[in-house]
């Protein structure tokens, strides 16, 4: 075997074990990756129940309830354009309350509830995440410092 092949022969094993790593790396990815939707998302791309995905939006004004007998804080989450209801159990962050932005780690039930595990409230009048804002900026419903809706 010539020195030329036996060069070409260790760059495509290299290649190939390069590529097959990349193709692991990325398997082993793919079950930690959390996508981000709207509720009108949601209602178009028809997410089933037990798929994981983080759910943004603001809180709908007169929707938040707690029950006295249990940990569970129930409300619905909109971007104007379609709602979807949560059940979070725990204690909300501090600056969780209706009308602000809220985004929420969790899947979707049976019953097609939202079951957060995890809840994020927005830390300051600037902050929303972008993909909120652009869906409230869509639906004609984007208030920022000094804009008018």
């Amino acid at each position: 075997m010539t020195p030329k092949r036996q060069r070409l022969y260790i760059v495509i094993a290299a290649l190939s074990l390069l590529s097959a790593s990349a193709g692991l790396a990325l398997y082993g990815l793919s079950d930690n990756l959390v996508f981000f939707y709207s509720p009108k998302d949601i209602a178009e791309q028809g997410i089933g129940p037990g798929q994981r995905f983080r759910l943004g939006g603001l809180v709908e004004t007169g929707s938040v309830s707690h029950d006295e007998a249990s940990p569970v804080i129930r409300f619905v989450v909109t971007d104007t354009a379609a709602t979807l209801p949560v059940a979070y159990a725990g204690t909300p962050p501090a600056l969780f309350r209706e009308g602000q932005g809220v985004v929420a780690e969790g899947a979707i039930d049976a019953a097609g509830v939202f079951i957060a595990d995890t809840l994020f409230a927005k830390h300051d009048e600037n902050y929303m995440p972008k993909e909120v804002a652009d869906a409230l900026k869509e639906a004609g419903h984007w208030q920022h410092g000094a804009e008018a809706p």
